[in-house]
């Protein structure tokens, strides 16, 4: 991740389909193979850029060296929300994973150092730096209060319609606070396991089950690899609601929201 080829379109980052591809550990195909059958969800200057002609040529010529071959004649760049739109649909751990660490770091902007000028004035006048200090006291204290009741909002509206996007961004708050993206796993883990003893399921014996009536049924190895607990959750609506309260319990017990207070 932190060996990315830094890559700007219009003063912003993006990167292209082998970048992305490497970063989810997935294949160059399965990124076009999703955007052609997705084409719709995908606003061209929004969600990517699409080079070719003279354009291409002279991102070639004056930008970067990331190795992109001779003979290509066309060549897209993703933006942060295009790399999102393909994280929801490949929707796997490792692209979720992935997607947060890409966010908060290759694409995060970097706050501009105030200028000289205003350094002096706050170092000279000690009342306007008192001020200062405690307007963004009052500030951090807004949006962290702001913040606060967004996670509420987002606790007591998830449900199973959207559980999938709406479990993992908590999940995701969880690690976070945890003290890193790093603890996405290890929550998965505990979620499932809270899963199997509370409805007295075995999640790991149904994902083998699910790949070998895959196999039954002719479908490719690849496609039966990628198949996961999220998906045999998916099969059982009972599952699905006690998965919903068990991530709503999880971010009670890691103290993401106190629902008491509402």
């Amino acid at each position: 991740m932190n060996n990315l080829q830094v890559i700007e379109r219009n003063n912003e980052r993006v990167l292209t389909t082998q970048q992305l591809a490497d970063v989810y550990e997935t294949e160059i195909r399965n990124i076009s193979n999703n955007f052609n059958n997705n084409k719709e969800r995908f606003i061209e200057g929004k969600h990517y850029f699409c080079l070719q002609g003279d354009d291409l040529r002279t991102f070639k010529r004056d930008s970067y060296d990331i190795g992109i071959a001779p003979n290509v004649n066309k060549l897209y760049l993703w933006t942060e929300r295009g790399a999102n739109r393909h994280c929801k649909i490949l929707d796997t751990d490792k692209a979720w994973e992935q997607f947060d660490n890409l966010e908060e770091t290759y694409f995060k902007v970097k706050q501009q150092k105030p200028s000289c000028i205003e350094d002096v004035l706050i170092e000279s006048l000690k009342e306007m730096k008192d001020l200062r200090l405690q307007v963004n006291r009052a500030n951090n204290i807004a949006l962290e209060a702001k913040e606060e009741v967004e996670t509420i909002k987002d606790i007591v509206s998830l449900d199973s319609t959207s559980w999938r996007t709406d479990t993992h961004q908590l999940i995701a708050r969880i690690a976070k606070k945890q003290g890193g993206f790093e603890h996405i796993n290890m929550l998965r883990t505990e979620s499932y396991e809270l899963l199997n003893k509370r409805f007295g399921v075995d999640l790991h014996r149904r994902l083998i089950n699910k790949r070998r009536k895959m196999a039954e049924e002719g479908v490719s190895e690849s496609k039966r690899e990628k198949v996961n607990n999220l998906d045999v959750i998916q099969d059982d609506k009972k599952l699905i609601e006690g998965y919903v309260s068990i991530i709503k319990d999880m971010a009670l017990k890691y103290g993401i929201s106190d629902l008491s207070k509402n």
